[in-house]
């Protein structure tokens, strides 16, 4: 049991004096919406390792045909894939509604999504049952968080809606900018008569513009974002299986990699965390 010991703490050494952590949780997005399941995962669990990738240069997903989102995400996952990882977290709505069973069987690793952590919370919370989805047009299109509620609750109503303006403002960094209001407002008016209780954000962009969507929908409704909850989701399964990092080895390493412009996603990053955040730019092979 010593030497088991020894062999242990002169492998974690090796580890660290290489920068590396031997067991991180992966996480991917389109961009930087995939920040908002970070944030809370880092807040849930701050001693666990990750490495972020946002596929910037290719954002949006969601207006993509799915063959092409599987593409660009298995070449995302396939990176991520280089690194030591025992759980992937797939923090795009639109790739989770894609693909995410089609990922969960090809992975020797746990994966999980946004959309079932966040149709659970919306179930707990609404009152009436009538619940709002917002997000990509491909996570609308594929009905996913639609066929969950209703699955699970066959006398919901359930209004959804694509909101394909919403994503450009965040990767923009234009979600506090004077016009956002007037956008989110006019692309939100469908909803509006619609006597909701709960809008679930189905997109992990979504959160960054929470304030805005809280005004024009009215403080009547209640917003639901998947991010905590797939965090707590993330803790239970690595208490489950006691995968938690030690945290007695220190802070946690985080490692964001972004195929577009890092300076942009940096200044996002860093107002969204509130403290600045190294960011790699990394060259991708196809872009388009």
């Amino acid at each position: 049991m010593r030497e088991a010991g020894v062999a242990f703490m002169q492998k974690q050494q090796e580890i660290e004096a290489n920068g590396l952590m031997e067991l991180s949780i992966g996480m991917m997005d389109s961009g930087v919406g995939g920040l908002t399941v970070a944030k809370a995962v880092m807040r849930q669990l701050p001693h666990e390792p990750l490495i972020y990738f946002g596929d910037t240069a290719r954002c949006p997903y969601g207006p993509r045909p799915p063959e092409e989102v599987r593409r660009y995400a298995w070449e995302v996952i396939h990176f991520l894939q280089e690194f030591s990882l025992k759980m992937l977290v797939i923090a795009c709505n639109t790739v989770t509604a894609t693909m995410l069973t089609e990922v969960r069987k090809t992975l020797p690793i746990p994966v999980i999504g946004v959309i079932t952590p966040g149709v659970r919370a919306a179930l707990r919370q609404t009152k009436t049952g009538r619940i709002g989805v917002i997000g990509t047009q491909g996570t609308i299109s594929s009905g996913a968080y639609e066929q969950q509620l209703l699955r699970l609750n066959p006398n919901l109503h359930v209004a959804s809606l694509a909101c394909p303006s919403f994503v450009p403002l965040v990767e923009e960094g234009r979600y506090r900018a004077p016009e956002a209001e007037d956008i989110v407002r006019e692309t939100l008016r469908p909803l509006m008569e619609e006597q909701l209780d709960t809008l679930i954000l189905g997109c992990t962009h979504y959160p960054l513009l929470a304030p805005i969507i809280q005004k024009v929908m009215g403080e009547g409704v209640t917003l639901i974002s998947s991010a905590e909850e797939t965090a707590k989701e993330v803790d239970s399964y690595l208490r489950t299986y006691r995968l938690l990092h030690p945290s007695t080895l220190g802070p946690a390493p985080r490692q964001i990699y972004v195929s577009g412009d890092p300076e942009q996603f940096r200044r996002i990053a860093s107002d969204w965390f509130g403290r600045e955040f190294p960011v790699t730019g990394i060259q991708w092979p196809q872009v388009g």
